[in-house]
């Protein structure tokens, strides 16, 4: 199986990147992983917010294979424990999904054809972070989720 996280906007601070650079190499010793990014959107302040969502869906359903198996990082998304998490990897490379794909949105969240295409919704918290906050958030947990599908000593339970 093959990873992917799709993400709008690019990481200003050096400090964060360099950790997502890190955990991103670490998880390349369990599986294909991919960090794709979409440039912002220009000209944002003569768009609605409706209309924002509406062209960064658009840039995001544009990266998608047919076949890509779609869960977007949404606050109203099932919450899971690093441990649940790992089993919900199991089973979706058990189920033989051969790409998955994990989106997160702009700041005003996914449009409708966005949300239609998902095969399923992912929280991380139920507190807000920043986008960028939210990469580094998310590939620790997927590597962490590895860890623990390899019995491996990083996770303490």
């Amino acid at each position: 199986m093959n990873i992917k996280l799709i993400a709008i906007g690019k990481t200003d601070d050096k400090s964060l990147q360099t950790l997502i650079d890190n955990y991103s190499k670490r998880l390349s010793f369990y599986i294909k992983f991919d960090l794709e990014l979409i440039p912002d959107i220009k000209n944002v302040k003569n768009l609605s917010e409706a209309q924002q969502k509406e062209k960064e869906g658009e840039l995001i359903l544009s990266k998608l294979a047919p076949t890509d198996h779609l869960i977007l990082l949404d606050e109203n998304g099932k919450a899971f424990s690093s441990l649940g998490f790992s089993e919900f990897l199991q089973k979706k490379m058990n189920s033989g999904v051969k790409t998955l794909v994990f989106v997160i949105g702009g700041p005003y969240g996914f449009s409708e054809q966005v949300y239609n295409k998902a095969q399923g919704k992912i929280s991380l918290s139920e507190m807000t972070f920043s986008h960028q906050m939210v990469r580094l958030f998310f590939i620790e947990q997927l590597y962490r989720g590895f860890t623990i599908l390899k019995n491996e000593p990083y996770h303490h339970q």
